[in-house]
């Protein structure tokens, strides 16, 4: 039996994916947290084979939570969904250890198709995922400007073009004030932007907010 945990703060996404896991005789959602800060404890407790992952929820992104459940060493395969597009997300996804990325208006065959991959111990990806991460392999073509972006910049990236203030962001990371000023410094200069209303316009024309 393949037990799930699902990690996602859209109560109608987490029905859903039970919904569609229901009809499957191997597959059982074990546990499932709208909050981000118990889902290591949930893992710990419930020991499950598989962990879905919201991309974006609030106080902790989903990439900050595949590098904490690495880091503690947990057994469980990560499948990132999210309503953002593919590009934007699934390459710092797959190099932070998540073993699969879906988008969240997958076909539901898709997901149960690619739960039971990476239970496996096997990747996931959808074919158009696929072809853009082949196209990384080809230096001729020009990468987007916030690949150059640390996972941390591009993570306060997002929350300055959500309308989050430096002190909000600080608390919300465990970070000082100074230290999101210095991200946020390191940030305009990389994208060659001059203030949060450019970040913000950044982010809408890149599609990395909702």
């Amino acid at each position: 039996m393949i037990t799930v945990l699902i990690a996602d703060d859209h109560s109608l996404i987490r029905e859903g994916i039970k919904k569609i896991i229901s009809t499957e005789s191997d597959i059982n959602v074990a546990g499932e947290t709208s909050n981000p800060f118990e889902v290591i404890d949930l893992l710990n407790k419930l020991k499950c084979n598989v962990t879905i992952l919201d991309v974006s929820m609030p106080g902790k992104s989903g990439l900050e939570l595949i590098k904490e459940i690495k880091t503690a060493g947990i057994d469980t395969k990560i499948l990132m969904m999210t309503m953002m597009p593919e590009e934007q997300f699934a390459r710092r996804s797959l190099k932070a250890g998540a073993s699969g990325y879906l988008t969240k208006d997958t076909a539901s065959e898709e997901i149960i198709t690619a739960i039971r991959r990476i239970a496996s111990g096997r990747k996931y990806v959808s074919n158009s995922l696929a072809e853009k991460l082949a196209d990384d392999l080809d230096e001729t073509l020009d990468k987007k400007p916030f690949e150059i972006l640390s996972d941390r910049e591009f993570e306060i990236l997002r929350m300055f073009a959500s309308g989050k203030q430096q002190s909000e962001i600080a608390n919300e990371l465990n970070l000082s004030p100074s230290t999101v000023n210095t991200y946020r410094s390191r940030i305009l200069e990389k994208l060659n932007l001059h203030s949060n209303a450019d970040i913000i316009h950044f982010a809408y024309k890149n599609k990395l907010i909702e």
